[in-house]
Formats: C-alpha cells, structure tokens, sequence
C-alpha cells in the first residue's frame, strides 16, 4: 500500500486571523517531535514569493513554514500561487512557473483544473512525509465562492484532515466569527472541524474563561488555547496588510537615523527588509504618501509586481521629484528588482508583459534601461559584493544591462550551476545602487557592507541575522505555542500511529 501522510488543517474565520503563524508553529512542534513535516497551500494569493532549490517560485508563507518543518522548500507546497497585477487580475503561477495571467472570472472557470493540479501536489507531498499541515485562505465560509473553493474545506475534505479553525479575537466579534463560521458551512463540514484557536489575545486571560465555556457549550467543539499578542519575536508575514498597519514614523531630532521604503501600490517581496526591521539602532519605515526624503539615512525601491504602473505612480503622485531631489542632494538609493528597473532610463515592455506595449520613463538614476520579457527569470543565486559572499534570488520578467565597468556584484552560481555573470548598477556618485537580488540582506556581511555605505557603520549586525534569526524565532513561536494551546488535544485529532511515534 502507499504510504500517504496524515494531514491537519488550519482553516480561518476571515483573512489575516493567523492562520499562517499557527501552521508556521505546528510545523516547527511536530518537527520537533520527530515527524516529517510538510506545508501545503493549494492556493496562495501573494506578491511576496520565493525560489525553491529547483528554480521553481511559490509564496513565501511557506518558504517560511519548510524552514520551521526543517524540510526544504518545494512548488508542491504551493501549487497555485496567484499574483496580483490589479484589481481584478492576476498572474497565476502553475507548479513553480508562470502558466498565464487571468481575470478572477477566467479563473474561476478553471477552479476545476487548479483543484485536480493541487490534489496532485498534496498526493505526492502525502508520500514523501509523515504529516502535512493544510493552510486555508481567507475565511472558510465564504459561500459563493465555496462551490469553487480549492484550499479550503474541500481540500481539507479530500485529504480526510480535521480541521483548526483560527478565530482573531483583537478585530473583535470572535463569538459571531466562530458561530457565524459554522452556521455557514454544512453539518458534514462542521463535523470535520476538531476546534478552535483564538489569536491575538491581549489582557487578562482568566477574565475570558468564561467566553471559552461559552463556545464549547455553544458549539460542543474544544478551545485548543488562547494565543497572546507577542512582541519579543516577528515571523515573516504572508500579506501587505502588516506594512499598510505600520505607524507612519519621522525621522526627527536626535531619534535613532531612519532607513524608508517607498510603500509601491504593488509592491513585492517586502520581506526582504525584515532583517533591517530587526536591527537594533535604526528605524523601517514605509512611506506612502509624497514627502521631502532628506532626513533619511537611505530610501529603497522595493520589488513590484507592476514596473511600469508604479512608475507612472511615483510621477503622478509627485514621489518620482521627492526622489530625484533626494538623489541630486546626495542622499543613498537602493533599489530591488522592480525598483532597480525604475532606477534606470526607461521600461520597455514591447510584448506587453505588464498591460499595453509601450514605454514608460525611468528616474533617470542609473544608466541602464530594462526590456520586458519572459521567461522569468527564478533563480537561488550565489553572488559576491566587493569580495563579500552572500546568498539571494531572483525573480523577475525581463532583462537590465549595466555597463560592466559600474555593475554592483559577481554572480557565481545560479541554481546550484556555477555560472560568471554579473548584476546590478552603481550610479556614478556611488550612492545610488540597483540590483535584481532578493533576500540581500540575510547575508549579515552584506548588511554590515550596505550599511557603511551609507553612514550607519555603527549599527550592529551580528550572526543572528537572516536564516539564523528566522529559526530563532520558530523556536520563540513554538514555545509561544506549546505554553498557551493544548498540543496533546490537536496531537489527538492525529492517528495513533504517529501519536505513538511521538512519545
């Protein structure tokens, strides 16, 4: 018979209720205790992706929940990962590679196709591990999307797992969204779900006892726990909606020197800056709305799922004068990926790439100039940045030569293949620098290097940085966890074998 792992699935009431940190957790515990573990998203919605070993892209939520498994990231834990490009449409990524751009109605209309390429990927996930935990999207019961839902509660039910059902109580409404959830879901579908975990708990939690009492009487379903708002570690978030939250900071006075980043309608891959956020001595700022830039130690232009639609954003806005103004009084650029094709001259996109053909002006920062065009380029890429080796990726549509005699790093491996090539510009002041690499800052010899050039040699960077300090704080949620939630009840809603296996 063949082998086929169990599987646990963590379902929500509404988006960004938590279910990616108690999946993250579940997979860091059950690691811990010896299992095999894998994530499984059958659909991701997210601008911020990453690039597996093979060269294949899939969301970066569970990138992060592989790291917390220990196992290493593969497109089956993300078959479907959409890209948003606008209101209405997106780029659909197929089992690691681009497969088409698509309307919401379009793809709906392909929700059948998408269920039977997912359940494909979890089949194979299933053989090669002992647990797979399922992570839903949004809410679960959502009802006139539910007959079309791939990632929810039907895949939970084609993978017979029992389900989490992650409820915020710091939105408030956490009664109506647990009830509510189930009055809107079949009596079959309420079945499969094991209990519930409340996040974001702030307060006295013996004040709320009587609130647990009520919905397991209510509902006749277990409160696995109350998870605290945390604050003394930070796990990678899925979803643009933590920077839109961010308090807008100002540099002023004799505070800590500031470091923004241009808070792009598309932006991607914000996560790259996490380890700047982290350190100790300097603030992280997203900016929005147009302002005068002098008082920042450096300004980025981060990834964009949309170059020529942020450009034309930046100028109508006004930020494209605030950035040229900041450029011409000295001050320190950095772009990535679709920030450093900004930088440059202009966006040719002649196949139409991002929209209608066309051109669209650069900043006219650096001097190269950026075509449009597939394939993707996804790429783990190892580089050097004068002599400093570190490890990043690259994901982007298109081509961005620079003058070798300016360009920022040595690229020496791609995907495992050693290779010669080069990246990146550096203008001819020196402090404006544009380069395709993600994930530069992990490496903490090529924060310290990023950080001198830019005046805040200060800043300390030490070894708990990047991957080290991701880990870290998989630990720190893992213990957050099994100190607030019954693990032995959800360990339960598992089969006696690996129940046994964890003894």
């Amino acid at each position: 018979m063949t082998h086929q792992a169990a599987c646990l699935a963590v379902l929500g009431t509404g988006s960004d209720v938590g279910k990616s940190v108690v999946a993250t957790a579940l997979c860091r515990i059950f690691a811990n205790r010896g299992l095999r573990v894998a994530p499984f998203k059958a659909q991701n919605m997210s601008n911020n992706s990453g690039v597996t070993p093979e060269g294949a892209e899939m969301g970066r939520a569970q990138i992060v929940q592989a790291e917390a498994a220990r196992t290493a990231p593969h497109c089956d834990m993300n078959p479907v990962l959409l890209k948003p490009v606008s209101d209405v449409g997106s780029q659909v990524v197929l089992n690691g590679t681009v497969w088409m751009d698509a309307s919401s109605r379009s793809l709906y209309e392909k929700k059948e196709y998408l269920f039977t390429e997912s359940q494909d990927a979890l089949d194979r996930l299933r053989r090669a591990h002992d647990l797979v935990i399922l992570e839903g999207a949004g809410s679960c019961a959502e009802v006139n999307l539910m007959a079309g839902d791939i990632v929810n509660l039907r895949m939970a039910a084609y993978a017979e797992a029992p389900v989490v059902l992650v409820a915020d109580i710091d939105r408030g409404g956490v009664f109506a969204q647990i009830v509510g959830t189930l009055a809107c879901i079949s009596p079959a579908q309420q079945e499969r779900i094991g209990g519930f975990v409340i996040n974001r708990f702030r307060g006295d939690l013996a004040l709320f006892q009587p609130g647990i009492d009520w919905i397991e009487q209510r509902t006749g379903k277990q409160v696995f726990g109350v998870l605290p708002w945390y604050k003394h570690f930070r796990i990678e978030s899925e979803d643009a909606v933590v920077i839109e939250r961010s308090r807008p900071l100002h540099p002023e006075g004799d505070g800590p020197p500031a470091i923004a980043v241009i808070r792009l309608p598309h932006i991607s891959n914000f996560t790259d800056f996490d380890p700047l956020d982290k350190l100790d001595g300097c603030q992280l700022v997203y900016l929005e709305r147009p302002q005068a830039l002098r008082p920042f130690r450096a300004v980025i232009l981060p990834g964009t799922k949309a170059t020529r639609a942020d450009l034309q954003w930046l100028a109508d806005t006004g930020w494209r004068d605030h950035l040229r103004n900041y450029a011409a009084a000295g001050g320190h650029l950095l772009g990535i990926c679709g920030g450093y094709q900004m930088l440059g001259t202009r966006v040719c996109d002649p196949g139409g790439i991002e929209g209608e053909p066309g051109v669209t002006a650069g900043l006219g920062l650096l001097p190269v100039e950026t075509v449009l065009q597939a394939p993707k380029t996804t790429t783990l890429t190892d580089f050097s940045w004068d002599g400093i080796a570190g490890k990043g990726y690259e994901i982007h549509m298109g081509r961005t030569d620079a003058p070798e005699t300016c360009s920022l790093m040595a690229i020496q491996a791609r995907n495992g293949g050693a290779c010669a090539g080069r990246d990146g510009c550096v203008g001819a002041n020196g402090r404006v620098v544009g380069t395709y690499m993600h994930g530069l800052f992990d490496t903490p010899a090529i924060t310290r290097r990023w950080l001198a050039g830019i005046g805040l040699n200060q800043i300390k960077v030490d070894r708990l940085h990047g991957p080290a300090a991701r880990d870290q704080a998989y630990e720190q949620l893992a213990a957050h966890a099994l100190a607030h939630l019954d693990i032995e009840a959800l360990a339960a809603l598992l089969p006696a074998s690996l129940q046994e296996r964890m003894r």
